[in-house]
């Protein structure tokens, strides 16, 4: 599983999935404006399953720190 990287590089610093150029915050807006895993890994095919799981779970981790 990939695992999320802070790149200054990558997506102007923000947080992004390992070996992609796909932000966090996009993974989570698609699901927060309702779509599903299944509509991320079509609009991002090099994505997992795991990788979108990975998302959810950095923005659970980042909201304990708040």
């Amino acid at each position: 599983m990939r695992k999320i990287i802070i790149d200054p590089g990558i997506c102007n610093g923000l947080p992004a999935i390992e070996g992609t150029r796909i932000a966090v915050q996009t993974v989570l807006e698609f699901l927060s404006a309702g779509d599903s895993i299944e509509d991320v890994l079509e609009e991002y095919p090099t994505l997992s399953r795991e990788d979108v799981l990975a998302c959810l779970a950095y923005a659970a981790q980042s909201m304990k720190h708040q």
